[in-house]
Formats: structure tokens, C-alpha cells, sequence
């Protein structure tokens, strides 16, 4: 195989360009028709379809090891290679916890091994051991074993003496906290967003305070300590609200959301659906105007998946039984481009949320489409449609509400390192 590829006609932020990668990484990039094909190159012809850098998806559970039931390191690669992404951040609330180097070391040395040339896998270790919230993991071990942020996301770390600690701890090694922000109290025996649609349906919900809550104790632990922390998965307006004051102000905070909160509310559990129950909750019609104005404006820094992988069983039960979680890989990018659709954002805001930024906040390498940028880019088409079925999806599982759905826009072929990998 040629390590030369040149890559014509692509349409990158609505400019026809020619690509030359070499040896790995982006050799000349030009609009189209003034440059020329290299001896020796792989030609690939984009056809006029649009080139965006490999997107990041700073926030997936690939579920090994101890549940590869649910989803393994190679079909939640696959869905994210097909999906557009070149690089996941794995939680590590596996079984056992990524809290030991040798978890660590597991992970990324699977991943190399059924996917050699990408996606990239970035592990996030435990903040504490077990998750438990009430001890620090070897931190530095973590780190050295290849861990590139820590968290104890799928639950909080009340704490708040502890979870300082970790802030600084990380800080130390030069990474940053994911925190999982959530009132245990409020939430606890809750199964949706508390309000008007749970006590229709006689759900036990959680109130969106107790995000907010959690999400002000983080503002302003960083603003005292000076020291950066990122929030998962915002999902209402009270959190939004606290993270634009802290902007202002300077606060070294970072935030994250999922497209489902910019897609659906809380009724889309009316009926039910146990695809749709997810931690945190849908919230209101209310929040998720709230999000799409925080995501347009950049008070919400990136989008993630929150990729939570279930196998049908699980889903397939009374909704106060059903687990949380949603599997996201697949469908993200035809979701968020549903935004671009619509109006609501830009070819750019995309490269933004799903690469600049997550690149920026974790410190990982970003294709930014300069010589000597990493070859990782993906061809989408902006206009296939497409319907979400187990028959469409590379994951092992398919909790989406989206399933059934016919979606516009998909990944048609994606290269990492000049190397095409789907």
C-alpha cells in the first residue's frame, strides 16, 4: 500500500480543496485542481462531499472489561470509526474500576490490537478508588499508564474535601477532573426529570437543582483554587445559567453535552421508553432551548456522547428496572448535523464542539488541516438518509430512542494517519 494518499474534490467549510497525506500526516492541502497527484499516491476522489477533521468524543463507556456483554473495545471502535470519531475518552467505571494501571494498560493495549491504526482510545481513571468517592486513586500511576483525565462519572463525588484533593492532584499531573455533577439525595429512586411529565406518568423524577447544585460547588472550587474542572453532560437551564456567570468571571471551567438533550425532552418518556432513560434525565422543552443557545454561543464548550452501550434484555423491562443510558457513536454526527439542518449551527461549530475544543480542554493531538497535522479526516455526506436499525449500527448494542428514525447525513469513509480505517 501506497503511504502516499491524495484526496480531490472535498468540500472542507464550503471551499473545494485537494489533500496530499504523507508518511501519517497532512503534506499540502489547496483548493481544488492546484495540486498534483503525487507518484506512487492512492487516489481517492471526495466527489464534492464535505471533509471534517476526525471528530473527538471526550466521554464513552466501552464497557470492558467486566461487561463486554453490553459492548467490548472493538465493536464500540467500529461504531466509533464509522461514526466519524478518531478519538474516545473511556470512563472507567468497568469491572474492575479503572482505578490500577494495569486497567489502564488493558484497555489501550486491546484497542491497539483490534484497531491498530485508530480510533484512538484515551482511558479516564478513577478520581477514586472504586469509585467509591471516599479515597484518591494512584493518580500518578494513572497517568503514567496513559490515562489522559479522571473521574467517577456514573456517580458523584459528594465529598467536597475529597474531591479538591483530586482537582489538585490532577492538576499536578497535568490533567483534568470530569466530574459527574448530581445530588445523590435528590436523585436517588428517581428515573426521569422531576416535573409536569413524570407526575403525569406516576415516575418518581429528579429535579434539575440538583445538577445545578453540584455544578456551583464546582464553579467555585475552581475559582478558588484556580484550577480547571469539566462538567459532564449539562442538561438544564439552572447549570447553564451558574456556567455563563463563571465564564464571565474568568473561572476555569469547562462543560460538556449530549445531542439528545438538544433533541428531546421528557415526554419522549410518556410511553415509557426505556431507550429514552438516561442519567442525566431528558429535562423540559425549557432546558433544551437553553443547551442549543449555550452550544451556539460556547458557554457549553464540546459535545460528547456519553456512548452507554445496554444490551437489549436490560431495556426490554419496566422502566424503574431499566438501566440508564444511551448508545450514541452511530448516530451522533447525523444528529448534531440535524442542528446544522436546521439552522442552529455551522459546518464550523461542529469542528468546534466535536474536535477544537475537546482537543484544547484534554490536551489531545487535533487534525486542524495544516502540514504536519495528524491524516485523521472523514467524508460526510450531508444529504444520504438513513434509518438507525441494528442492521445500521456497528455497536454491539442499540438503546436509542433514535431507533426506528430515518436520519440525514452520514460518514463515508474515514482515514486516520492517511490509513483508511472505515
Amino acid at each position: 500500500m501506497s503511504d502516499i494518499l491524495f484526496l480531490r474534490n472535498a468540500r472542507l467549510l464550503g471551499t473545494p480543496v485537494d489533500l496530499i497525506a504523507r508518511d501519517g500526516v497532512i503534506a499540502a492541502i489547496g483548493e481544488h485542481g492546484t495540486l498534483d497527484t503525487p507518484a506512487d499516491a492512492t487516489v481517492h476522489d471526495a466527489g464534492g462531499l464535505i471533509l471534517f477533521p476526525s471528530f473527538i468524543d471526550a466521554h464513552v463507556h466501552l464497557r470492558e472489561p467486566g461487561f463486554e456483554y453490553k459492548e467490548d473495545i472493538a465493536s464500540g471502535l467500529a461504531a466509533a470509526a464509522h461514526g466519524g470519531f478518531g478519538a474516545v475518552m473511556c470512563m472507567a467505571n468497568t469491572r474492575p474500576v479503572n482505578d490500577d494501571a494495569a486497567v489502564t494498560r488493558h484497555i489501550i493495549e486491546t484497542a491497539l490490537r483490534h484497531w491498530p491504526h485508530g480510533p484512538r482510545v484515551y482511558p479516564v481513571g478513577a478520581a477514586t478508588v472504586g469509585l467509591k468517592g471516599t479515597e484518591l486513586a494512584p493518580m500518578a500511576e494513572l497517568a503514567a499508564a496513559g490515562c489522559a483525565a479522571f473521574s467517577n462519572d456514573g456517580a458523584p463525588v459528594p465529598d467536597t474535601e475529597m474531591f479538591r484533593r483530586a482537582v489538585e492532584y490532577a492538576a499536578d499531573l497535568g490533567r483534568v477532573v470530569i466530574d459527574h455533577c448530581e445530588d445523590p439525595y435528590l436523585a436517588k429512586g428517581a428515573h426521569m426529570n422531576e416535573g409536569a411529565t413524570s407526575g403525569r406518568v406516576g415516575v418518581k423524577g429528579q429535579p434539575d437543582v440538583g445538577e445545578a447544585l453540584h455544578v456551583a460547588r464546582d464553579i467555585l472550587l475552581a475559582d478558588y483554587l484556580g484550577l480547571p474542572i469539566h462538567l459532564a453532560h449539562i442538561s438544564c437551564r439552572r447549570s447553564v445559567e451558574l456556567i455563563a456567570w463563571a465564564k464571565v468571571r474568568g473561572v476555569p471551567v469547562t462543560a460538556e453535552t449530549c445531542p439528545h438533550y438538544l433533541i428531546l425532552d421528557d415526554t419522549a418518556l410518556e410511553n415509557y421508553d426505556t431507550n429514552a432513560k438516561v442519567n442525566p434525565p431528558l429535562r423540559t422543552p425549557d432546558d433544551v432551548a437553553a443547551l442549543r443557545e449555550a452550544v451556539k454561543s460556547g458557554v457549553i464548550d464540546m459535545f460528547v456522547t456519553d456512548h452507554a452501550p445496554h444490551a437489549a434484555h436490560e431495556k426490554e423491562t419496566p422502566l424503574d428496572e431499566a438501566p440508564n443510558g444511551i448508545s450514541g457513536l452511530d448516530t451522533a454526527v447525523a444528529l448534531t448535523w440535524g442542528l446544522v439542518r436546521e439552522g442552529l449551527l455551522t459546518e464550523g461549530d461542529l469542528v468546534r464542539l466535536w474536535n477544537r475544543e475537546p482537543a484544547r480542554v484534554f490536551g489531545l493531538p487535533r487534525n486542524g488541516f495544516e502540514p504536519g497535522d495528524p491524516a485523521d479526516f472523514f467524508l460526510f455526506d450531508p444529504d444520504e438518509a438513513w434509518m438507525v436499525s441494528r442492521e445500521t449500527m456497528h455497536s454491539k448494542s442499540c438503546n436509542t430512542p433514535f431507533l426506528g428514525h430515518t436520519l440525514t447525513g452520514r460518514v463515508k469513509a474515514h482515514w486516520m494517519g492517511g490509513r483508511r480505517i472505515a
